[in-house]
């Protein structure tokens, strides 16, 4: 399995046979996987959205939005228990409008599930914990 890292962006090929929470980056050695968020920028996008073959949870937030805000600790709980079944990022819409405006996002937050590039399933506004997590279920 091919996995980029959160810190370089580096692809990393994995054996199919080995954990991937023990996995490390062959380039800066660090873990293949934290149990956070990670945040994506134009120009980190591609590795973890279409080259990488983990999939990968997008929450399109910003920081005026208080919805954005009361839902990103269930986001980040979600990363802490389910890596490394799913990758989380966060895009902010403030700073990253390009990706915005590549995925037509006009609410916020907008949660995304994208496997190597295609985009399986879009919900708008946040979700309890509980709903994330069946939201989620459906796509594992």
């Amino acid at each position: 399995m091919i996995i980029a890292c959160p810190h370089c962006h580096a692809l990393n090929r994995l054996p199919a046979d080995r954990p991937l929470q023990d996995g490390r980056c062959g380039k800066c050695k660090h873990a293949l996987f934290s149990g956070q968020p990670l945040e994506l920028t134009a120009a980190n996008f591609a590795a973890h959205a279409e080259k990488s073959e983990l999939p990968l949870v997008l929450d399109f937030w910003a920081s005026w939005c208080g919805p954005c805000r009361s839902f990103a600790p269930v986001f980040a709980a979600a990363a802490a228990e389910l890596e490394p079944r799913f990758r989380f990022a966060k895009v902010d819409t403030e700073q990253q409008q390009s990706l915005a405006a590549r995925f037509a996002i006009r609410s916020i937050p907008t949660i995304m599930l994208i496997h190597q590039g295609k985009v399986l399933a879009q919900q708008a506004g946040s979700l309890p914990k509980a709903q994330f997590y069946q939201w989620l279920q459906r796509y594992s």
